[in-house]
């Protein structure tokens, strides 16, 4: 046990004194290979292994399909999409935001960029029509966190990576898409019920010809789902070939079609992205050589040893996991905790019959619900700013949403066919 307290102490000591925690795992490595004699060539190799899969190729090219439709009017479009559907009904704005988001999450991938483009359509639009700016501001950040669920989404990447690969990119994206509905659901029906308590207003009825052309702008917007879910269930390309398809037609509809986007601008777009992959890409490599330090200590065998010998139910088991996994991401940020656990945790859950494809949506759920927890929460950050309220008060106003997506973890959790029904039906 000695040389796994050296590995998570030099880990955690790092972190505490401010180091980058991609930089952090790479260091620690290091020192976990000093403490058990293990040649630094060997860390250095497994950092160009960890950023060497071609699947990792997926990841630039969906960020950058979600940054350019992120950028391109897409938002502004989906939001008068969702408004055809639920605008009219008490509190229709805040289930607006909610149903934007959704099909926002199935552009971006991202709850950073989707609390960003709804919420600075949505927040000011709530705000001048009398609702609360913290109430605003929470339904936009819950409503992000439908971005990690929904493919497609990069972090999911991630997780098939950490878990060295054996579970499909393609399984995740389409097991994704129902726990992504029942997170929109369980939201919906508390900001139905606060809106009929507090009587938020309706907003006013569209004409059917408003609506056909509210319907066909968004259309365009909406076909990069249809291109990245049909061409992967068609089998006509891979998860990966699909991002960069996704990408030129993102470009295709955002500088052509849409043409709200300036030429001009690309290069500051292209920069932005370059920067968000090579961290990433950092982070995957530090981590690979991370895990390969863990895996060398026997730290995955030791935690289901240690849990073994507390329980050996499934369903309390699964309970530790959430409770573990909802602190971790109050400090942590989304990609290194996915790096981080999955080695860890998925042998202990593979031990309990869970299924690899449904503890990555478990943890998916877990690790979106920290975006929008302080004190490390960059979704809760950006909406806050948008917003023009302070985290204190946002925190305060958090805890009914709290509760809501609390109500969509345990669905999750603990009713398996929500992941696994649908990439069970499609025979994926």
């Amino acid at each position: 046990m000695t040389d796994v307290f050296v590995l998570l102490g030099a880990f955690t000591l790092l972190c505490l004194v401010g180091v980058p925690i991609a930089y952090a795992l790479g260091l620690a490595a290091m020192v976990g290979a000093f403490w058990i004699d293990i040649p630094l060539e060997a860390v250095m190799l497994k950092i160009s292994d960890g950023s060497d899969e071609f699947a990792l190729l997926a990841i630039p090219f969906f960020v950058l399909a979600g940054a350019i439709m992120a950028e391109g009017g897409i938002a502004t479009r989906l939001v008068n999409l969702a408004r055809l559907f639920v605008g009219t009904l008490r509190g229709g704005l805040a289930l607006v935001n909610i149903i934007a988001s959704t099909f926002f999450g199935g552009v971006s991938g991202s709850s950073v960029a989707d609390t960003a483009s709804i919420g600075s359509v949505l927040i000011p639009q709530m705000i001048k029509k009398g609702y609360p700016a913290t109430f605003a501001t929470n339904v936009t950040i819950c409503g992000s966190v439908q971005a990690v669920l929904i493919p497609p989404s990069h972090n999911m990447v991630i997780y098939s990576l950490a878990a060295g690969g054996s579970v499909s990119i393609a399984h995740l994206f389409i097991g994704g898409v129902i726990p992504g509905l029942i997170f929109g659901l369980c939201l919906i029906a508390l900001c139905l019920y606060i809106s009929y308590h507090r009587g938020y207003p309706r907003d006013e009825p569209m004409t059917l010809r408003q609506a056909g052309k509210i319907a066909l702008d968004a259309f365009w917007g909406l076909g990069t789902v249809v291109i990245i879910l049909g061409g992967i269930l068609s089998g006509i390309f891979t998860a990966t070939e699909s991002a960069a398809v996704a990408c030129v037609y993102a470009f295709i509809v955002t500088m052509f079609i849409y043409r709200d986007y300036k030429w001009r601008d690309l290069p500051r777009l292209l920069h932005a992205m370059v920067k968000t992959v090579a961290m990433v890409m950092i982070l995957i490599g530090f981590s690979a050589a991370f895990g390969y330090m863990m895996a060398l200590m026997q730290v995955p065998a030791k935690m289901s040893e240690f849990v073994l010998g507390i329980t050996q139910n499934k369903y309390v088991m699964l309970m530790m996991l959430n409770i573990l996994l909802l602190v971790l991401g109050t400090f942590m940020d989304m990609a290194p905790m996915i790096l981080i656990c999955t080695p860890i945790l998925l042998p202990l859950v593979l031990k309990f019959g869970v299924d690899p494809v449904h503890f990555g949506l478990i943890l998916m759920v877990n690790a979106g619900i920290g975006l929008i927890t302080p004190p490390v929460g960059p979704s809760l950050f950006v909406g806050c700013a948008i917003g023009k309220v302070s985290i204190e008060e946002v925190s305060k106003e958090l805890w009914p949403f709290y509760a809501a997506m609390i109500a969509a973890l345990l669905i999750v959790t603990y009713v398996p066919a929500a992941t696994l029904w649908l990439p069970s039906f499609l025979k994926l």
